[in-house]
């Protein structure tokens, strides 16, 4: 019994229609509703997969950010005297602030600046293989939410298995490449930033080192849709995905800042309300949805991309899957004619 009811939770009914053809959304952000709709669920099973392989980077960034805004803090009441008083009041506390006046002056000597540089550098450094272990997962997640996103069925487990299986290698190549990115782009800043204060030239390179990486943040947009959809050479995916993200560059920037917001919101509840909540509610709605609903955008979001520049020039390939066709439309003139004619004889 347990196990049909976990084949039931995570399988589901195979053939069961989101829509009947009368029903079928007439654009795309109909379908993108509809369908979001219909597989809320299913989302949130499919993100607690997914969220297993991100762990040690929720983990590094929770960490990170909840030890960071402690010990800011603590510099800032050294600084100010406040961290000398809170050792003089809990004195014979149990829990007791327990600093020495040597301690208290090293800490007020600290450059809060140097101090953010080196937690930066030690998150984005920590983050590379926690970033560069996700690809094959993402791939499997982008297969079956790009069904999704255009009402097709998808098993959420077997499908993502076989879409891990069939794009291990491609999704492994691209997670690598992103994890790194964000570190030598912080690097290539910091050393040419330094340069720049006493050559105004290098700002060239700084500027050329951030367009990089935005370029290439753009082009994830489409690589993982394009690796489960087509059967390109690595060297085409990249290539398709820069020609996407140029071609479409003011959408191909709004996807990537919508996928930001929630990490904005959080910031916005820390600065608002307190550090710790806000950080621990953010991970928790990437526990929770959020992976699986940024992969839903962006699948509903490359679907028609895809159908724009890429199926409409493939020979039989299938495209605006999920819209009400105009063949439905004749389709249903035609049988109400018919039912019309019908009536009279009946009668």
């Amino acid at each position: 019994m347990f196990g049909k009811l976990m084949n039931s939770y995570y399988y589901g009914k195979s053939g069961k229609g989101d829509f009947k053809k009368d029903d079928l959304p007439e654009n795309r952000w109909q379908l993108f509703w509809d369908t979001l709709r219909t597989r809320m669920s299913g989302l949130c099973r499919l993100n607690l997969m997914y969220v297993v392989v991100w762990l040690p980077a929720i983990i590094i960034i929770t960490m990170t950010l909840i030890s960071g805004f402690s010990n800011l803090n603590t510099m800032i009441a050294a600084r100010d005297g406040s961290l000398k008083a809170q050792v003089e009041a809990t004195a014979g506390e149990e829990n007791a602030v327990t600093y020495t006046d040597e301690q208290i002056a090293e800490i007020a000597a600290l450059d809060p600046s140097e101090y953010l540089r080196g937690s930066v550098f030690s998150l984005l450094l920590l983050m590379i293989p926690a970033i560069a272990i996700t690809g094959p997962c993402t791939a499997g997640v982008t297969y079956v939410v790009r069904n999704w996103a255009r009402d097709e069925h998808a098993f959420i487990w077997s499908d993502f298995k076989d879409a891990v299986k069939a794009n291990w290698k491609q999704a492994l190549l691209t997670s690598a490449i992103t994890s790194v990115m964000p570190m030598l782009m912080y690097i290539g800043w910091q050393f040419y930033g330094e340069m720049a204060k006493n050559q105004w030239i290098m700002m060239l390179p700084q500027i050329l080192v951030l367009m990089i990486g935005v370029l290439w943040a753009l082009c994830v947009t489409y690589m993982y849709p394009l690796m489960v959809t087509y059967d390109l050479k690595y060297r085409d995916v990249i290539r398709n995905s820069l020609l996407l993200g140029v071609a479409k560059l003011p959408m191909s920037i709004g996807i990537r800042l919508l996928h930001c917001v929630p990490v904005l919101i959080g910031a916005l509840l820390c600065y608002l309300w307190h550090p710790i909540y806000g950080v621990l509610l953010t991970a928790l709605y990437y526990i929770i949805f959020g992976f699986g609903l940024s992969r839903f955008v962006t699948a509903s979001y490359t679907n028609g991309v895809f159908d724009k520049y890429l199926n409409s020039r493939i020979e039989g390939a299938k495209v605006n899957q999920g819209l009400r066709q105009p063949d439905d439309e004749d389709d249903d003139e035609d049988e109400e004619n018919e039912e019309n004619a019908d009536g009279p004889a009946q009668a």
